[in-house]
């Protein structure tokens, strides 16, 4: 019986050399079009699968699974952003199930609020407010950025089904939980923090999607100055909230040439479903009346072009 416990084949250099790996990988994942990734994520993946499919010790066990639960988080994200639905989900499944494996409260809270972008951009929406509550309630008594980003996930959700009062809650307990977590002096690149510049991300979606538009403002402009020139959409995701804002103060022609320029500006590599979906959404947003301008039909012909052909 002693044997069969101490039986492994995964040496402790073997799991440092793992995570960082993986660490590498969650630096490289913040600014790689998602596409690139992938291959990238599923061959240190089979290397993990490949030691986790042995029986290890107890605490091996739990790295590995560790390690499964966030590269499997990333490549459901990928998959998300490419439009790949089915499998964005399957992924996340995954995901949760190695999160919850390994035991580690703080990482199955953020793989649930990870994987309620998935509702949150596509819906429905009420799965993406289960999925943040829950990480928020796994979270509970806990100043941390998993903390702050659940609320803040779970106000964006609330704030974009019309409930204004939930929303407004939740992220007066995001803003707190940031606040105390000491995220601002966290990382920027790593996929796995939660940096000012990506709370403000969130804290931007909620205000606009409660029409709070000159507050919405404020928060894009600083976001915004906040990401490099070397990084992925959400730069773009704030301009199209921007667009959004535009439309809800009466500019649906302004909010059309943004949304436009914005799709112009980004590279074809990060041009997927997820960033057209956006565009969509604006004009989605346009009073009935608005959407035969000429700033929309504009915005359609941008949208019908391949990437990178402009």
């Amino acid at each position: 019986m002693d044997r069969t416990l101490a039986v492994g084949n995964v040496s402790t250099n073997q799991l440092d050399l793992l995570d960082e790996q993986v660490l590498w990988v969650r630096e490289q994942y913040v600014y790689t079009p998602p596409a690139s990734m992938i291959r990238i994520l599923l061959d240190h993946l089979y290397e993990v699968e490949d030691l986790a499919g042995h029986r290890q010790p107890a605490a091996v066990q739990v790295r590995l699974s560790e390690l499964t639960a966030m590269l499997a988080t990333l490549i459901a994200d990928a998959l998300m952003k490419l439009g790949d639905l089915p499998r964005s989900r399957s992924w996340y499944a995954t995901a949760r199930n190695a999160a919850d494996d390994s035991g580690n409260t703080e990482l199955r809270a953020r793989v649930r609020a990870q994987a309620a972008m998935l509702p949150f951009y596509y819906g429905p929406l009420q799965a993406a407010v289960a999925l943040s509550r829950e990480a928020r309630i796994l979270c509970r008594g806990r100043s941390s950025t998993t903390t702050a980003f659940a609320s803040a996930a779970e106000a964006r959700a609330l704030a974009k089904l019309g409930d204004a009062l939930g929303a407004q809650t939740a992220l007066r307990n995001a803003v707190a939980a940031f606040e105390h977590s000491g995220a601002s002096n966290q990382a920027d690149n790593d996929a796995f923090g939660f940096p000012e510049r990506r709370f403000l991300l969130y804290e931007s979606g909620t205000l606009t999607a409660l029409g709070r538009t000159s507050q919405a403002r404020r928060v894009q402009e600083t976001a915004l100055r906040l990401y490099p020139t070397k990084t992925g959409i959400d730069p773009a995701l704030l301009s199209f909230e921007a667009a959004l804002c535009l439309v809800h103060d009466g500019n649906p022609a302004e909010a059309c040439q943004q949304a436009g320029a914005t799709l112009l500006r980004i590279s074809p590599e990060h041009r997927t479903l997820i960033v057209e979906a956006r565009a969509y959404e604006v004009i989605g947003a346009l009073p009935s009346g608005a959407r035969s301008g000429r700033e929309v039909q504009e915005l359609r012909e941008i949208l019908a072009l391949p990437p990178g052909a402009m």
